[in-house]
């Protein structure tokens, strides 16, 4: 009893551990993952069929990688992670916490596919009321929480905006200066009041992840479907969605630290990064509310049943790779700001 009272006041505490101990954890977690899917792999390919399975895991893990860039994925983790900063923590796992929340999803319906339960069709197949409710869950939860979210960070682009007009005249900038402290920002302080540590994103992936809405996510359950009845193991099917995961997770964590860097150096060093955060920012909450216009309006469509030609079009708009074009924006501006830090040191 001793042992786990001492584990849960880790698991409660693990904010003040050191940076460096809880970077290693998570990615650590990350690593068990991978460990977990190849172990399944091969335990469930030592009787026959390894060659089929193999090329099944593999297809699963760029799977996880695709999914990984899809413009909802970076918005919500951009976003969180920039909240996070602002408020004066290191969120080094909310990727890793979203993309766990949101392949849960998967790996539970994995297991009811391995276990042979039909109703996981319903929730997948077009039409079904299964499918149409979590539909409507996940585009619900996720458009309101980017929603809220861009709308924040929007706040606070305007503020660093006004401060960095206000730096070029020559005034001295404090870090408190570009705290999100306007009307938004007051409005919406309670409803984000419950997201206070990153492991509070995993409820929020998860809610992400059940409307079954992508087609990487729908393609993997239907290969493992295929893989089930051309009678590859259990346990080899189970490596699947873990091997989804192992990727998924990877992609977000990386994404989500290398977010929380970047917008750490920018508000904790104001006077030589104050245009950079106020760029960077803007993008995230741009990003933001782009998405959430998108998927609110499709929400909209699917649950009034409305006809309109805004909404539908909105409820049919596939952004496909477009999260690589964000991604893209923020290595620019970074690239540029690092270059334009470089030329001044040296003039």
């Amino acid at each position: 009893m001793t042992a786990l009272a001492n584990i849960a006041t880790l698991y409660r505490d693990r904010e003040t551990l050191p940076f460096r101990t809880r970077l290693l954890a998570t990615f650590g977690a990350v690593a068990a993952l991978h460990i977990a899917a190849v172990v399944l792999l091969v335990a469930g390919s030592a009787t026959a069929g390894a060659p089929l399975a193999l090329g099944l895991v593999l297809t699963a893990y760029v799977a996880g990688v695709k999914h990984s860039y899809d413009w909802d994925h970076i918005a919500a983790i951009d976003n969180s992670t920039r909240k996070f900063v602002a408020q004066r923590k290191d969120p080094v796992s909310v990727g890793f916490a979203f993309s766990l929340g949101h392949s849960s999803v998967v790996v539970l319906a994995g297991l009811l596919v391995v276990a042979g339960a039909a109703v996981i069709g319903q929730f997948m197949e077009d039409g079904t009321t299964g499918n149409h409710v979590l539909g409507l869950i996940g585009s619900g939860v996720s458009g309101l929480f980017l929603l809220a979210m861009g709308l924040f960070n929007g706040s606070a682009f305007v503020r660093a905006s006004q401060v960095y007009r206000s730096a070029r005249g020559g005034a001295a900038i404090r870090e408190e200066d570009l705290e999100s402290t306007g009307f938004v920002a007051r409005l919406l302080s309670k409803p984000l009041s419950a997201v206070q540590r990153p492991r509070n994103i995993y409820v929020i992936g998860f809610l992400f992840g059940l409307g079954f809405d992508t087609a990487t996510t729908i393609g993997l359950l239907v290969v493992t479907t295929a893989a089930s009845l051309a009678g590859v193991s259990p346990l080899a099917l189970m490596a699947l969605p873990l091997a989804f995961t192992a990727a998924m997770t990877l992609c977000d964590t990386v994404n989500g630290v290398a977010m929380m860097r970047m917008y750490r150096s920018a508000i904790h060093n104001p006077q030589r990064r104050l245009g950079f955060n106020a760029v960077v920012t803007g993008i995230s909450a741009l990003s933001a509310l782009f998405i959430a216009a998108v998927t609110l309006g499709g929400f909209a469509n699917a649950a009034f049943d409305l006809g309109d030609p805004l909404t539908t079009w909105l409820g049919e708009l596939d952004l496909g790779e477009a999260g690589l074009l964000l991604v893209a924006a923020f290595i620019g501006v970074w690239a540029l700001t690092a270059a334009r830090n470089r030329l001044q040191r040296e003039g």
